[in-house]
């Protein structure tokens, strides 16, 4: 049985190193290469040729969702399973919309994760019960239940770049910071703030900010 190339993106190398034993404690895994950014992990990728590689959504402050997006644009064969501290409740549909295959959250056991490669590379979608439960739902009804449900409905309103901009705010980026580091103009930073808001139903910038703290450290 040929064994499966494993490259992972993440910027922590203690979790790195960690997940890189666990992985090639498999004999049908081998983790070739590990990356801590977004140009690492493109160099990895071309010069290593993984077949599967494993990325963090938060990637110090670059975003791990963009890198998923380009590696598909680029390598539109390559499995792509995301590890992420965040609530797949707020990202699940939207990495697999990017193109990855799979979500699960760090606190999951190492046999989780191990499973998860497993079905992301038989070519089925790896999701918790819990979230293709909540997507069944939200396919079957679109009433909404509880404040959970109300606010992973909100955030599923931002666009890619609206939800990038609240994980900065989250981060305590200010608007100049956010333009300077997204390469746009600060006008442009506020006028997606004030969008943000509308769609999330914040009555201030303090409200907001509040509800991006929540996320990003969810």
């Amino acid at each position: 049985m040929p064994v499966t190339n494993v490259a992972i993106v993440e910027d922590h190398p203690i979790f790195s190193k960690g997940l890189t034993q666990l992985i090639n404690t498999n004999k049908s895994f081998f983790v070739i290469g590990e990356a801590t950014c977004c140009s690492g992990a493109m160099a990895l990728v071309e010069s290593k040729n993984p077949d599967l590689v494993i990325v963090d959504l938060n990637l110090g402050d670059e975003d791990g969702l963009d890198l998923i997006k380009n590696l598909k644009a680029l390598y539109p064969s390559l499995a792509i399973l995301v590890l992420s501290m965040h609530d797949e409740r707020y990202y699940a549909e939207r990495v697999l919309r990017a193109g990855a295959r799979g979500y699960i959250m760090k606190e999951e056991a190492g046999i989780r994760v191990i499973e998860a490669i497993e079905t992301v590379m038989s070519g089925k979608i790896w999701l918790s019960e819990t979230e293709r439960e909540h997507i069944f739902a939200s396919m079957a009804s679109s009433v909404l239940v509880d404040t959970e449900t109300n606010y992973k409905s909100l955030i599923s309103k931002l666009s890619d770049r609206q939800l990038q901009i609240l994980n900065l705010i989250g981060k305590g980026l200010g608007t100049v910071e956010i333009s300077t580091k997204l390469n746009l103009s600060a006008k442009t930073v506020g006028t997606h703030k004030e969008h943000i808001k509308q769609k999330l139903g914040c009555a201030s910038i303090q409200e907001l900010r509040q509800l991006a703290i929540k996320l990003t450290n969810s």
